[in-house]
């Protein structure tokens, strides 16, 4: 079964499935959201090499495969510890296959205002569910859609108006079954004056093949202040869509680091919206990639309101015969006046076989502004090569400092200490996987 007609059918089949599952729920609010979005999958089908988002990106393979969607929870597994960062005092939500394990998750002692729970519970009540999916809803994407069908559970982080949350959440989705499709659901919502730090994260406890089919809706208030940061880390057979919708109000700040270092293929797919005036928002990105992989970062950075600036910052790390896609979007509308915003993507090829398609995109309508993008696709340079090998250090360790150094830009970047700490390890050793090839 390879044509893409046939894996939608097969998709729509497990629907069914899965309402027959239901029991008493087919009734609820969110059930009827469920099969609106199923329908629209039905109408949209899944994306072709014709479509021009998907134009660098086949998903022939995920199409081959029979992911089957997770609907119940399974025993908890017990080496949940190593996945979470080391050393960081914060609140947990752990989800396996997409359900929520409450005895691995630590949400404790939480202040006044503040919400940190799976989004199971309030699904069922009907809370949340009128808001839940309207930044996805008309975005034409057949994988939200399919997430929005099969959603079951989620997380769930609200911080309430002039909260200032002490400690970080981390939320971090774990795969433990082969042959599964899981359709983790993250909202985030930071009211007007306060601030929060969220760490999503998803690792493989499996060696075999799975599917993580991801979306995350966030909304920053007035004049409050959100650090995101998703670190992908999946086994090397796993594949990954990601989609992320941020809503930014007036005066706020947000910061989003996306790091992708495991996977077969994965696709990210990012747009965030300048809705208020006086906005500072900033997207940092590191792709790190070897053998067969792929990886495609989407962002669409939307300056609706004037006098807001925005940062773009990704790097790509790739070796042997990898591939890569950047196309990152600047859209700044008519009445974005006094908008100051900055792209860069940099690309470091460690293969001749290694592929990088980029392609940067400013799309101005307003003539008051200050914008710029780039992009650079590079080899590890030999002056600098010879310049270390010069004061005794061997060529092999000269490519390992370079790399390093030119992926340490945006690690150095992530503003918890221990998260950075972790990171610089984990990151270390990937390259330490990669730059090996070289030998």
């Amino acid at each position: 079964m390879t044509e893409k007609t046939n894996r939608k059918d097969w998709y729509l089949a497990r629907f069914a499935d899965f309402e027959q599952s239901l029991n008493g729920e087919a009734s609820t609010p969110v059930h009827a959201a469920r099969q609106r979005a199923i329908a629209r999958f039905g109408e949209l089908g899944f994306p072709t090499g014709r479509d021009e988002e998907w134009r660098y990106t086949s998903i022939a393979e995920l199409l081959r495969e029979d992911f089957a969607p997770v609907y119940a929870g399974v025993d908890m597994p017990s080496e949940i510890e190593s996945l979470l960062v080391a050393g960081l005092d914060s609140y947990v939500l752990v989800f396996v296959d997409g359900h929520y394990a409450a005895g691995l998750s630590q949400v404790e002692d939480l202040p006044a205002g503040v919400r940190v729970e799976s989004l199971a519970a309030s699904l069922k009540e009907g809370e949340l569910v009128e808001g839940l999916g309207a930044a996805t809803a008309d975005a034409g994407d057949a994988f939200s859609e399919l997430n929005a069908a099969f959603l079951k559970d989620g997380a769930l982080v609200q911080v309430g108006a002039g909260v200032q949350l002490d400690k970080p959440v981390q939320l971090l989705f774990v795969a433990s079954r082969a042959r599964a499709a899981a359709n983790p659901r993250v909202l985030v919502q930071v009211e007007n004056n306060a601030s929060a730090t969220v760490i999503e994260s998803y690792a493989s406890l499996t060696p075999e093949a799975h599917w993580t089919n991801s979306v995350a809706e966030i909304n920053v208030g007035e004049n409050a202040h959100l650090d995101h940061y998703r670190i992908q880390d999946e086994n090397a057979v796993a594949y990954h869509i990601s989609a992320l919708h941020v809503s930014e109000q007036r005066a706020s700040n947000f910061r989003s680091t996306c790091i992708t270092l495991g996977g077969r293929l994965t696709r990210n797919h990012v747009h965030t919206q300048l809705v208020g005036e006086g906005i500072d928002s900033t997207l940092n990105g590191l792709y790190v990639t070897e053998g067969e992989q792929h990886v495609d970062n989407h962002t669409l950075i939307e300056h609706a309101q004037p006098h807001c600036q925005s940062h773009e910052f990704y790097k790509g790390v790739l070796a042997d015969d990898s591939t890569g896609v950047f196309r990152g979007q600047i859209l700044v509308h008519q009445a974005a006046q006094k908008t100051d915003a900055y792209q860069a993507n940099r690309n470091l090829l460690l293969s001749n076989r290694a592929e990088i398609n980029t392609k940067p995109q400013l799309e101005i309508y307003a003539d008051d502004v200050k914008c710029s993008h780039g992009a650079t696709i590079g080899q590890l340079d030999e002056d600098a090569i010879f310049y270390l090998r010069s004061r005794g250090i061997g060529r092999a360790n000269a490519r390992r400092v370079l790399t390093r150094a030119f992926a340490g830009e945006v690690v150095e970047r992530v503003q918890v200490e221990a998260l950075r700490q972790e990171l610089e390890e984990r990151v270390g050793q990937r390259l330490e996987q990669v730059v090996a090839t070289l030998e």
